[in-house]
């Protein structure tokens, strides 16, 4: 059974292991070991701090009551009257398991109903496996490219995705 909440402050732990065991798949390839170690510990605490803010609404997926799949969004800074997805993430345990596309569809709701047209994200370029999820939920490319810094000094390049929301 899979159900969407409003993450609270009691999910830092779990929001930061979604974030980290999903890094760790899909982003760390692309990194040196020793920064994509460092990297992975960094996103397992990240969330305590962001879960409290009042700019992101975090949403939390879970699978049979273990949170699997995270989304913070919010208003883009770089669109005005645009939504923004900063980070969506789904556990490896929770690939396949439909928790992603509940959790989209649950995000795109509360957009709407915070009264979004449209929302755009960005993802990179090299992660199919993100590009076709996205674009299974209507997403289409937008044109636009950018060079993303991690703090390695090595940008890789992200895409961005836009829809109605």
């Amino acid at each position: 059974m899979i159900s969407v909440r409003r993450a609270g402050p009691g999910d830092g732990d779990a929001l930061g292991e979604i974030h980290a065991a999903a890094w760790e798949a899909v982003y760390a390839p692309f990194f040196e070991p020793a920064f994509a170690a460092r990297a992975v510990g960094d996103r397992r605490t990240r969330w305590h701090d962001r879960v409290t803010q009042d700019t992101t609404t975090i949403l939390v997926a879970e699978l049979d009551h273990r949170p699997r799949a995270l989304s913070a969004f919010g208003p883009s800074a770089a669109r005005p009257g645009h939504a923004e997805i900063l980070s969506f993430y789904n556990h490896p345990d929770g690939w396949g398991s439909g928790a992603a596309p509940a959790l989209m569809a649950e995000t795109l709701a509360r957009l709407r109903a915070d009264g979004f047209a449209r929302v755009h994200l960005w993802t990179l370029r090299d992660t199919p496996q993100s590009r076709r999820f996205y674009a299974k939920c209507g997403f289409t490319e937008s044109g636009a490219v950018r060079g993303c810094d991690f703090g390695d000094g090595k940008p890789l390049t992200q895409v961005e995705y836009e829809r109605p929301c």
